[in-house]
């Protein structure tokens, strides 16, 4: 069973990174990535309000984009209160808790800038939204307040078993080989001018296509049957070359 990581996208303050990190190693989390930090990384102003918890500091990594801080995770949640024009699951974090138990590999959980939250382009990545609920009148929580209710709920199931839990299942496949097959889709839909009839569409041609391979939550083996499917597609008939 490991642990969620818990990616920062675009954090603002090194103050807020090192609380986050303080809520993270309360409750058993020790992976930190920061996607694009606003003010650069390592952050002076970080250590002091980490309030100890150097460990999760020293070996936070950094990314420059939300897909490479992806890496190696099988099930990301992404975290928002805002509708956006996405197809998505939305969960609670005791309902994120149970999933990640019945993971084999590692999840991860996305949050967004203090200011704005996730853009849609970010929640595309993820396989599902997670909502904390608050007051409707007040639902005001800072950066840190999220990341402790979703580690502290990780960290109570942590005995716990997921009930409803597939069989044969073993989970999604880690990102980056989604990203080959969500590449590999783009590269031969390009190749056969997908994209040209309606210009300046094709940025949210995009977007509806991750959105569609994304939120299966696709195994392994699917994705590999998958990107074996466009092989297919691609060959050319009556002796003609094939793409790449």
């Amino acid at each position: 069973m490991t642990a969620p990581a818990v990616i920062l996208v675009r954090p603002q303050l090194g103050v807020n990174i090192g609380a986050c990190a303080r809520a993270m190693l309360n409750f058993g989390l020790t992976d930190l990535r920061i996607v694009a930090p606003r003010d650069g990384w390592p952050n002076p102003d970080a250590g002091p309000a980490a309030s100890g918890a150097d460990q999760v500091l020293a070996e936070a990594r950094v990314f420059d984009t939300v897909a490479d801080a992806c890496q190696g995770l099988g099930l990301i949640f992404a975290t928002t209160m805002r509708e956006r024009d996405l197809t998505r699951r939305v969960v609670t974090p005791e309902g994120a808790a149970q999933e990640f138990h019945a993971l084999a590999g590692q999840g991860g959980l996305m949050f967004g800038p203090e200011r704005t939250g996730l853009l849609t382009e970010d929640l595309a990545v993820a396989h599902a939204i997670l909502t904390i609920p608050v007051n409707p009148d007040f639902g005001s929580l800072n950066l840190a307040q999220a990341v402790v209710v979703t580690a502290y709920e990780w960290f109570r199931q942590a005995a716990a078993r997921p009930s409803g839990a597939l069989v044969n299942y073993d989970g999604p496949a880690p990102h980056e080989e989604l990203e080959g097959l969500i590449g590999a889709i783009d590269k031969q839909l390009t190749a056969n001018g997908y994209f040209n009839p309606v210009p300046g569409r094709a940025a949210a041609t995009r977007l509806v296509m991750r959105n569609l391979f994304t939120r299966p939550e696709f195994t392994a083996g699917e994705v590999r049957t998958l990107r074996g499917i466009v092989r297919g597609l691609s060959r050319k008939r009556h002796g003609e070359p094939e793409h790449d």
